[in-house]
C-alpha cells in the first residue's frame, strides 16, 4: 500500500491534515468524503526502498500518548455505534505511526479469525497491559464497552498527568546537577592544568587544597577513559541490579525515602493505586482480581508487594480497613477515608477522593520544589566555587605576601 499526505476542510471550515496508507488517491478521497472532509490536496509520498529492518529501526516507538488517543477514539467510535472492525480501520487510516498501523492490522486479522477484541489486544501486551485487557474483557461481557473505554481514558489521562508531574519534579535538579558536572569537567580539563604549569615554576610547597585539585585534574586529563569506564560500569551494574526482583524491590522501597522528592513519588503512587482500583471495581472486576491488576499498574515493586498482601488479607475475610492498616503504606487520613467508605458502601468514591486529593498535593509540591531545592543547589555551587577559588588563587596570594615582606 502507498502512503499519502492529505489536506481538506471539515464542515466547520477547519483545515484537516494527515497521513494515511491506501491503495490509490481515489480511495483516500472516498474516505475523506465519508468522514465529512472536503479534499483539497492528496499527494503520494515517495516509496521507501530501505530494507524492512532499517525502516523498523527508524520508526518511533509507541508511547502512552498513543494508547491514550487510541482509547479516546475507540470510546467515541463505540458510542457512535460504529462496528468494531470499522472502528479499527478508521483509526488505522488516521494514524501516522507505522508501528501502530501494523498493530491495528494485526488486531483486524485476529478479529477476522473470530477472536474477541480483548483477546486480540492480549496478543500485544507491550501496548495493552493486563489491566487494560481485563477492563475491555469486562466491557465485552457486560455490554458496557463504551463506558469501559471512557473510564480507561480517565485512568490513563490521570496516570500520564501524575507521571508528567513526577518527572517535572526531578527535571530541574537533574538539569542543575548535570550543568555542575559539566562545569567541573571543563575546569579540570582546561583551567587547572594551566595554573598547574604556572605553579610548577614557583618551586614552592602548594596548599593541600591546590595539591588535591591538581591531582584530580591530572587524573581526569591522563586517565579520563578510566573515569568514563567507571561511570558506564556503575550504570550497567545498577541496571542489572534493578533488573533482579530483589534489587528492584529494594530500590523502589528506598527511593520513596529520598528527601523532598520521595514524598512526591509516594503520593503519585498512592493516587494511581486508588484511582485504578476504584475504576476496576466500578467496571465490575472482582476485588481479588482488581488488587492483582492494580498491583502491576503502580509501577513500584514495593507497593506491588503491599497491594498483593492486601489482596491476600481480603481473601482471608479481613475488612478493607484492616488490610490497609497492615499494609503500612497509608496515612491515618487515608485509613479514615477508607473506613468511612467501607461503612457507607461507597469505597469506590472514597478511593477516587483519595486519588484527587493526592493529585492536587503532587501538583502543589512540584510547584514548590524549585523553591525548596534552589537554596540547596546554590549552597552546593557556592561550596564548589569556594574550593576552586581557594585552590587556584591561594598560592598566588601566598606568593604575593612573600614578595611584599621582601
Amino acid at each position: 500500500m502507498l502512503v499519502f499526505d492529505y489536506s481538506g476542510r471539515n464542515a466547520r471550515g477547519e483545515v484537516m491534515q494527515g497521513r494515511i496508507e491506501s491503495q490509490n488517491p481515489q480511495a483516500v478521497a472516498s474516505w475523506m468524503m465519508s468522514a465529512g472532509i472536503t479534499p483539497i490536496s492528496i499527494k503520494a509520498l515517495a516509496e521507501d526502498t530501505r530494507p524492512l529492518w532499517l525502516r523498523k529501526l527508524n520508526e518511533r516507538a509507541l508511547t502512552d500518548v498513543d494508547l491514550l488517543l487510541f482509547t479516546r477514539q475507540m470510546g467515541t467510535m463505540v458510542k457512535a455505534g460504529v462496528a468494531m472492525m470499522q472502528a479499527l480501520v478508521a483509526i488505522q487510516k488516521s494514524t501516522g505511526k507505522p508501528r501502530l498501523v501494523r498493530l491495528l492490522q494485526a488486531m483486524r486479522d485476529d478479529l477476522d479469525k473470530g477472536l474477541e477484541l480483548s483477546n486480540a489486544m492480549a496478543r500485544h501486551s507491550k501496548f495493552f497491559n493486563e489491566y487494560y485487557v481485563n477492563m475491555v474483557k469486562v466491557g465485552e461481557g457486560t455490554g458496557k464497552l463504551e463506558e469501559v473505554f471512557r473510564r480507561l481514558f480517565v485512568q490513563l489521562e490521570f496516570q500520564r498527568h501524575i507521571k508528567q508531574k513526577v518527572k517535572g519534579a526531578v527535571r530541574y535538579p537533574s538539569f542543575v546537577m548535570t550543568a555542575i558536572a559539566i562545569a567541573i569537567v571543563i575546569v579540570n580539563l582546561y583551567v587547572i592544568p594551566v595554573f598547574a604549569k604556572v605553579y610548577a615554576g614557583f618551586k614552592v610547597a602548594l596548599p593541600p587544597v591546590t595539591q588535591l585539585l591538581i591531582a584530580i585534574s591530572n587524573f581526569v586529563v591522563k586517565d579520563w577513559w578510566l573515569l568514563v569506564a567507571g561511570v558506564v560500569l556503575v550504570i550497567y551494574a545498577f541496571r542489572a541490579w534493578t533488573g533482579t526482583r530483589a534489587g528492584r524491590y529494594t530500590w523502589d522501597k528506598h527511593k520513596l525515602k529520598v528527601p523532598i522528592v520521595g514524598s512526591i513519588l509516594v503520593k503519585g503512587t498512592i493516587a494511581r493505586f486508588a484511582l485504578s482500583l476504584a475504576i476496576a471495581s466500578k467496571s465490575g472486576i472482582p476485588l481479588m482480581q482488581g488488587f492483582t491488576l492494580v498491583s502491576r499498574v503502580v509501577e513500584n515493586a514495593y507497593y506491588e508487594q503491599r497491594i498483593l498482601q492486601m489482596r491476600d488479607g481480603v481473601e482471608r475475610g479481613e475488612s478493607m480497613l484492616r488490610v490497609a492498616q497492615s499494609a503500612g503504606i497509608f496515612t491515618p487520613l487515608e485509613l479514615q477515608m477508607i473506613a468511612v467508605g467501607e461503612e457507607t458502601g461507597e469505597i469506590d468514591e472514597m478511593l477516587e477522593q483519595i486519588a484527587k486529593m493526592y493529585q492536587d498535593e503532587v501538583e502543589y509540591e512540584v510547584e514548590r520544589l524549585s523553591e525548596t531545592l534552589e537554596p540547596l543547589l546554590l549552597a552546593a555551587m557556592a561550596v564548589l566555587v569556594m574550593i576552586l577559588l581557594l585552590g587556584i588563587f591561594l598560592p598566588l596570594w601566598n606568593l604575593g605576601q612573600v614578595a611584599i615582606k621582601r
